[in-house]
């Protein structure tokens, strides 16, 4: 490819908030460039999963590829990414950075600049990618469109002049957005010439061809049956295919310098073909990587049970299969004296989790128990071993710790002014620190806090929109690891464990948690026909008890008239059989008792 043909390539993404129209003017563009036909068009056409219609949230990066004729008489062709806006799925957007020039950014103009929009302009900045500003649903009768340009005039540090005004949803504007993206960002650089060198940005799995690398060539070419080589797993492969995004994939003759493709490799895992690896010429031996970039790394633990035990099976298959899209996963097995065989999920966050439970339970027909989810500590012991903590099972005898941390975050909250004290006494409720307070305009306020990534977990976004009447919004960073006095609060029924249910706090509220615990246990366990004790313990002491009352049957309902003594003998023999049946019996938990931890609410 000569230089004149670069210059006529634009990589970009569009990064935004949840629902701030990303995925609509993605759509608009496509119409504009008619990549695809009328026939194959649909709304959200690049959110190919079905949680993505539902949830109205994009899950996965999609790429694209557009010819667009500009207006200064040349044919261009636009590389799309479009990148999720949900703080779960932030790793999705840094890839997608990663493999452009330049980014639109899309901001509400009813809503303005969210905290997800701050961070996401961070990490194009960090990057050095040129940004277009685009104020969207100024045809809405909520906008505040010069206000808004106000807000992202302050933020980016740039005229106010030169941010454009669009309705993705009616396609006013669109035009002038594609015509920024040809004038504002700019060409790739890079060589055909050169050895080849490919970051690859994502991937997904074909089961007739194994993992396809979806790839930003930076140098050099590829074409189809070129041994490749992946020098961060060390693998070696051929390129079976290589194709365009349309956004199904479309095969092609090549890949050359500054376009974005796909490459089948045949490879059968998807760990042999980790993203932000480089995809080198087999031979080139010394060519140097790309930098690339850090692996996701799940912040998230939780214990993943089938309801039926045969269908442990099907729950690792569908792991498995999941993972191969999502290397962001991570699953381990485990066992639990409660719930028998299951595994050990690593997710980026409770949304991650609800998509992965929700996509296992309809694609593979699973019931699953989930167990409350944990972050992972670090512990040292008193004989200087360093080891990480991701359930509380795991957590030592606190006489044999020297030492344990627990993960901090950056947290950032844009809210309307009003509600600065209800944030902040959200923040010291879950023992965050106040950070900085930044005036996006008179009404609305950026508020900086780092907090325990813990105190983030459970309900804490629920909370924030309550407290806020939903107008607040939220995006968090993992920043660092700090000692914490913590405990493992175990619960036990009928005097027997249950690991399942145990979990790790900090010590200060550790007795009102496990007390939270056994009321809500004790609203959910159904009744048994011998009273059921729920106790819950810090370090082997019993510091909460709660009683589910036994179901009584009515033995003397056909005893009709005759001696007392007939129906004190009746009485005593259900004492009798309900004394065996405690001795005996066990309590059956149903999924309602792992699910009400995860709601601190009511």
């Amino acid at each position: 490819m000569s230089a004149a043909d670069l210059k006529r390539i634009r990589n970009f993404c569009i990064i935004a908030h949840v629902d701030h129209g990303k995925s609509t003017l993605a759509d608009r563009l496509i119409e504009m460039t008619s990549a695809v036909s009328d026939r194959e068009m649909r709304e959200q056409l690049l959110d190919t999963l079905d949680l993505e219609r539902e949830h109205g949230i994009t899950i996965k990066a999609t790429a694209i590829r557009m010819d667009y004729a500009a207006d200064d008489g040349e044919d261009y062709q636009f590389n799309l990414i479009d990148t999720p806006g949900h703080v779960d799925f932030s790793y999705e957007v840094s890839r997608a950075l990663a493999a452009c020039e330049g980014a639109v950014l899309l901001v509400d103009a009813s809503q303005g600049i969210e905290a997800q929009t701050v961070a996401h302009v961070h990490k194009a900045l960090k990057l050095d990618l040129e940004l277009v500003p685009v104020v969207n649903k100024v045809d809405m009768p909520s906008a505040r469109t010069e206000a808004v340009k106000g807000e992202i005039a302050e933020v980016l540090g740039v005229d106010a002049g030169e941010i454009l005004e669009l309705s993705a949803k009616t396609g006013l504007g669109v035009r002038g957005v594609a015509e920024a993206v040809v004038n504002r960002l700019p060409a790739p650089m890079g060589d055909e010439d050169k050895e080849l060198r490919a970051l690859v940005f994502d991937s997904s799995y074909d089961k007739h061809q194994g993992v396809m690398a979806y790839v930003r060539v930076v140098d050099g070419w590829l074409q189809k049956g070129d041994g490749i080589r992946l020098p961060g797993s060390r693998q070696d492969a051929e390129a079976f295919e290589v194709g365009i995004f349309t956004p199904a994939f479309q095969p092609v003759d090549w890949l050359t310098a500054g376009e974005v493709g796909y490459v089948g490799t045949g490879l059968k895992d998807i760990q042999d073909c980790p993203v932000g690896d480089t995809l080198l010429r087999l031979g080139d031996d010394t060519v140097e990587a790309l930098p690339g970039y850090e692996p996701a790394k799940p912040m998230v633990f939780a214990g993943v049970y089938p309801e039926h035990p045969p269908d442990f099976a099907a729950l690792r298959k569908g792991l498995e299969t999941l993972r191969l899209n999502d290397s962001a996963l991570t699953f381990e097995p485990e066992e639990s004296g409660a719930l028998g065989f299951g595994f050990r999920v690593g997710f980026l966050g409770l949304l991650h989790m609800g998509i992965v439970r929700e996509r296992l339970e309809r694609e593979y027909d699973l019931d699953l128990v989930m167990t409350n989810p944990n972050v992972e500590y670090e512990i040292t012991t008193h004989d200087g071993t360093v080891a990480t903590v991701g359930r509380p099972s795991e957590l030592p005898d606190r006489s044999n710790l020297e030492v344990v941390k627990e993960p901090w975050a950056d947290l950032s909250v844009v809210a309307p002014t009003e509600y600065i004290g209800s944030v902040i006494e959200l923040v010291r409720q879950i023992r965050g620190e106040i950070g900085e307070i930044e005036y996006l305009e008179p009404t609305r306020v950026l508020l900086s806090y780092r907090v325990p990534l813990a105190g983030l977990l459970i309900d804490f976004f629920d909370r924030l929109k309550s407290a806020t009447r939903g107008y607040a919004s939220m995006d968090y960073e993992l920043s660092e690891y700090r000692a914490a006095d913590v405990v493992r609060l175990d619960v036990l029924v009928n005097g027997e464990p249950v690991d399942a249910l145990s979990v790790i706090a900090d010590r200060e509220s550790g007795t009102l948690r496990v007390r939270e615990i056994v009321q809500r246990l004790r609203k959910v366990i159904p009744r048994q026909l011998f009273p059921v004790a729920l106790q819950g313990a810090i370090g082997g002491r019993v510091v909460a008890r709660e009683n589910v009352p036994a179901m009584r049957k009515d033995v003397l309902a056909k005893c009709y008239g005759g001696d007392v003594t007939r129906k004190r003998k009746l009485l005593e023999k259900q004492k009798a059989g309900k004394k065996r049946m405690k001795r005996v019996g066990q309590v059956e938990i149903p999924q309602e008792a792992f699910s009400s931890l995860l709601d601190r609410s009511g």
